[in-house]
């Protein structure tokens, strides 16, 4: 079986995610697609960043009834920052049957050379690439294993919605009803 990653912090999941995971499910050839929820991204700020169970549910929620796509917590347990080379690993040797493929946007991949192994992750591992505005891919840089897609985006980021949630404006239509019902119980992104 192909498996998707979706790598993030979805804090909070929103949308914009949720099109882009449908689209590549629908356009590519793989079997799942799992949101893996990043607890700490070695290359982003942890401040401000949702406990990540409570965003773990927010993805389960927002995708109930969905059979393709799925919730990991596989990097809960591994050793914090979390690292892309590492989870890959790990998932190889725990799924040795199943075929993984990384889904990451255009402007991920321009800080690919930052990462952790990644001349590994480009060798070995089928990489889904979608375009996001002013982040274009150089054509150097792609190799039998990229895949670039059009995948249709919005304008929406989690940044924006925790800044709306802080004013105490609304997210409805930038987040599914049932994670905006949510984050309101708990009040979410108040602080």
């Amino acid at each position: 079986m192909k498996i998707g990653l979706y790598f993030g912090s979805f804090n909070p999941i929103h949308h914009g995610h949720l099109i882009i995971a449908n689209f590549i499910f629908q356009n590519t050839d793989i079997d799942q697609l799992w949101f893996i929820v990043s607890p700490q991204n070695p290359l982003k700020q942890s401040a401000g960043l949702l406990n990540e169970y409570h965003r773990l549910y927010l993805i389960q929620i927002a995708i109930e009834g969905e059979k393709d796509l799925r919730a990991s917590d596989i990097e809960f347990g591994l050793p914090k920052p979390s690292y892309t080379a590492n989870t890959l690993a790990y998932l190889k040797e725990k799924y040795p049957d199943h075929e993984f493929a990384v889904i990451m946007g255009s402007d991920s991949f321009q800080n690919i050379k930052r990462w952790k192994n990644y001349l590994y992750i480009l060798e070995n591992y089928s990489i889904f690439i979608y375009k996001r505005p002013g982040f274009d891919i150089d054509k150097e840089d792609l190799s039998a294993n990229i895949m670039v897609l059009q995948a249709p985006l919005l304008q929406i980021s989690a940044t924006h919605i925790r800044e709306n949630i802080k004013k105490g404006m609304s997210v409805r239509y930038l987040v599914p009803d049932v994670v905006k019902e949510e984050i309101e119980r708990n009040a979410y992104y108040k602080k």
